[in-house]
């Protein structure tokens, strides 16, 4: 039988031993202290491996080998309310029997307590055999997780500090709902007119005298909309003017909104209305929903203007997912080509024997490999990073010095899964497109034909860099973080130019020197980035007393002004910023598993050209089109005044 687990080595690589399984199983088993649970890391990833292959087994063959009839029939909205057709039912159905919908909760909510690691392993599983299905499998058991870590944060949770068992946690009953696949939920973020741009958002959270919360507004391209439990972004404080906090991000709560009750009589009662589903290009299993809220009443989530705060921890955890999802879509593809290839005949031998489509597979295969790395990575840090976050809050002030400890590592943990997420949900994203479209090419004609199924794989994938954060907002976001540090250590930054330099040369391991010139084109754009930006700002100056130079340099910053030439090249930035992290990763696997130094070298035969060029573009264009955009700000300004 097919198994989407047993056929990837890859992946076998990762639990057998690409994985420090010590540490993730001892944080996941609060240090074995649970007498319920794994006695030993080998235990529990003995367990683990079973519940991968069972859901490699059901994913290739309930879902994988019917990917095409569930494109064909999609979903259907009936009465109000959203139809899944027979066999897209079905198959939540074997999900809920499996039990999976609680894989990662603790066992005292009855879940199977498996790491964060493994549930995003099954989702790249799952993005290889539907991405429509794997994209509502993620809100049942992550929105879960998701309740029970709000409430960890808001100090709704009590914990037993001594075995880091849960005692309570506020969302209780709809976790249980959502662990026995009762119900699932979704988050709601986005309106007309305020997509990436949230300060934008005008759906009003208001309380009335008896503190009472309610939502109002309209909310658009809501995935799984059609669920009970949603997590709703709105708008609760009332900003004074435009420079006030509250007129944007700060001005944003949280809320937890269930949208229906099913009676007694099998009739249901809604709180929120679906006004329509989406036609969508490609992910027809999935429902994405348009809703209209009209007071309906609400639970606060944290506190009053928080609201942000809670959406990013939200939107990390999708990001990575979108991340497996999207390598999971481009192993499909990979597979796909790889499978046609190797049975077209063309001038006298299979066309993959032809240079061109040999070269095609080989740079596929290298880029799903080195994004696999990338995304571990991501998972692993993030785990780790919550797990003893959890662990401080657990301790109290008992042990003073254990909860430093904890803290600085959890906050460890999280600056290297921040560094991370971005670069894999846009490079992951963006090559889930390239790589469909090759295997789409590959097909040829036949390739654009429906019943090959290369068509649908474009059609999925072109969404991976829109949704859960646009790829221009995820190289924002690198982009930022990336001088922003600079910035904060300057000197850390010189000294790590120096050393990389001197590596290019020195180092004994030619892996290495490559390893290095590819950091050194890094280090060498964000140098030029950060000379082009403070030399605009000089330039900015001018004009201005000399005396009030330095305190006008140090504080008066305009980030659409003055950070316009490193914002051009974000998205250029964030791609060598990919390659350079990817590379590390897989140079760390060669040392420690020599058989890994092959791919280690595929990869940067690959990435160092493709920075190099990234890196000309970025040094020697954008000049002109930053004129044109100044010449035009200031004719509107002219007309405005």
């Amino acid at each position: 039988m097919a198994n989407y687990f047993k056929d990837n080595d890859d992946i076998q690589f990762y639990f057998e031993r690409g994985l420090d399984w010590e540490a993730i199983v001892s944080a996941t088993e609060r240090g074995f202290s649970d007498e319920d649970g794994f006695a030993s890391t080998e235990e529990a990833v003995s367990v683990y491996r079973e519940i991968a292959e069972t859901i490699g087994e059901f994913v290739a063959e309930e879902v994988g080998a019917h990917a095409a009839q569930l494109d064909r029939e999609g979903v259907r909205f009936e009465n109000g309310e959203v139809v899944f057709p027979p066999r897209l039912a079905g198959i939540f159905e074997k999900i809920k029997g499996l039990d999976l919908h609680g894989m990662c909760l603790p066992r005292e909510l009855g879940g199977m307590n498996v790491s964060m690691v493994l549930y995003h392993l099954t989702t790249e599983l799952f993005g290889r055999g539907d991405v429509s299905v794997m994209a509502h499998q993620g809100f049942h058991g992550g929105v879960a997780m998701a309740l029970l870590l709000f409430s960890i944060m808001e100090g709704t949770t009590e914990i037993d500090p001594r075995t880091g068992r849960i005692v309570s946690t506020r969302f209780r009953d709809a976790i249980d709902e959502i662990a026995r696949g009762e119900a699932w939920g979704c988050m709601d973020i986005t309106e007309p007119d305020a997509g990436s741009d949230m300060a934008a958002i005008r759906t009003r959270g208001e309380q009335d005298e008896g503190g009472n919360w309610y939502v109002t507004g309209e909310k658009i391209f809501i995935t799984s909309g059609h669920g009970k439990y949603h997590f709703v972004i709105a708008r609760t404080e009332k900003a004074e003017d435009l420079d006030d906090p509250a007129a944007g991000l700060g001005g944003l709560s949280m809320f937890l909104v269930r949208t229906y009750e099913d009676l007694e009589d099998g009739s249901r009662q809604r709180y929120a209305h679906i006004d329509r589903v989406e036609e969508k290009l490609g992910h027809h299993s999935s429902a994405t929903v348009a809703l209209t809220f009209d007071r309906t009443p609400a639970e606060l989530v944290g506190n009053r203007g928080e609201g942000f705060k809670y959406m990013l921890m939200l939107m990390n955890n999708a990001r990575l997912s979108v991340g497996f999802e999207s390598i999971g879509l481009s192993e499909a593809a990979y597979r796909m080509a790889k499978d046609y290839a190797s049975e077209r005949p063309s001038m006298g031998k299979t066309i993959d024997r032809h240079e061109i489509v040999a070269d095609y597979l080989d740079e596929m295969a290298t880029e799903i490999q080195g994004l696999r790395a990338l995304a571990m990575e991501g998972a692993v840090q993030e785990e780790l990073s919550v797990n003893k976050s959890i662990r401080r809050l657990t301790l109290g002030d008992d042990d003073e010095l254990e909860a430093r400890r904890l803290e600085r590592e959890s906050d460890e943990h999280k600056q290297r899964a921040r560094r991370v997420t971005p670069l894999l949900k846009y490079q992951a994203a963006e090559r889930a497109v390239d790589i469909a479209r090759r295997c789409l090419q590959i097909h040829g004609g036949n390739g654009y034909m429906t019943e090959y199924g290369a068509e649908k794989l474009l059609r999925d994938a072109v969404v991976m860099p829109i949704y859960e954060g646009t790829s221009q907002i995820q190289s924002l976001m690198a982009m930022k973080d990336t001088i922003t540090g600079i910035f904060k250590n300057p000197q850390a930054f010189v000294k790590r130019l120096a050393q990389t330099r001197w590596r290019t040369l020195s180092a004994r391991d030619p892996l290495e020197r490559k390893l290095a010139r590819v950091q050194q084109i890094s280090l060498s754009v964000q140098q030029h980035l950060i000379t082009r930006t403070a030399t605009d700002k000089v330039r900015s100056l001018q004009g201005m007393p000399l005396t009030e130079w330095p305190v006008a340099f140090r504080k008066n910053w305009d980030p659409k002004r003055d950070f316009a030439y490193a914002l051009l090249h974000a998205e250029r930035l964030t791609r060598i910023l990919a390659d350079e992290a990817i590379a590390e990763v897989l140079f760390e696997q060669a040392v420690a598993h020599p058989d890994r130094r092959e791919l280690c070298e595929r990869y940067l035969e690959r990435a160092e050209p493709r920075c190099r060029h990234m890196a000309d573009e970025i040094t020697n264009t954008g000049s002109r089109l930053l004129g044109w955009l100044s010449g035009q700000e200031q004719a509107d300004e002219r007309e405005a005044g």
